[in-house]
């Protein structure tokens, strides 16, 4: 774990230094999030039209909209701020919000959902908290000047600005930055809550 996370995270030893390293940890986070996909499609309910067609319309919309917003990123070297980026200082963690929200409703279950709830409310402030503090490290008063006034996550206002940092680029999204990947397994995903819910 990197020293930026460490001295972000503080230095909390035992129970509650543990808990930290969990919460602060990037990759438990993503495994943790696919994972969830899968007990979201195990344990879905029998299927009720209006919840699977509001569920996948959402889950559809999450990785849409990470597809655009990681078109334009270059991490840790040039600072995104308009587009996606003009609505929300984290739209990729918006996208994950969307993705999962829609699994849980699609799946009609009240305790995955409750394992959902509880997920993005242990991992994502953390995650904030740490992507912000790098982010100013990296970018310093250009990251002051265009974060006080855009959200974390949710969206609070339209106050869309198209993009001029970058040009969307399809091969900077789906492979550079991982979000083929994500697709794919989002759809087999998808597919199995379908076939658990109708079955």
């Amino acid at each position: 774990m990197s020293s930026n996370r460490m001295e972000k995270m503080g230095n909390r030893t035992g129970l509650a230094g543990l808990i930290d390293r969990l919460r602060y940890h990037e990759a438990s986070r993503q495994g943790f999030g696919l994972l969830l996909l899968l007990v979201c499609a195990w344990f879905a309910e029998p299927a009720g039209e209006s919840r699977m067609v509001l569920g996948f319309v959402l889950a559809a919309v999450g990785p849409a909209w990470r597809i655009y917003a990681a078109g334009v990123i270059y991490k840790n070297r040039k600072l995104a701020s308009t587009g996606a980026y003009s609505l929300v200082r984290h739209p990729l963690y918006l996208g994950n919000f969307l993705i999962l929200v829609g699994f849980a409703i699609a799946a009609g279950n009240w305790g995955v959902m409750a394992v959902v709830a509880f997920f993005f409310l242990f991992y994502y402030p953390a995650a904030i908290r740490y992507e912000d503090f790098k982010l100013e490290g990296i970018f310093g008063d250009e990251w002051r000047a265009w974060s006080k006034n855009i959200p974390g996550m949710f969206p609070t206002r339209f106050n869309w600005q198209p993009n001029q940092d970058a040009s969307w680029d399809m091969r900077q999204s789906m492979i550079r930055n991982g979000e083929l990947v994500y697709t794919v397994f989002e759809i087999g995903a998808g597919i199995l809550l379908f076939y658990r819910a109708m079955g």
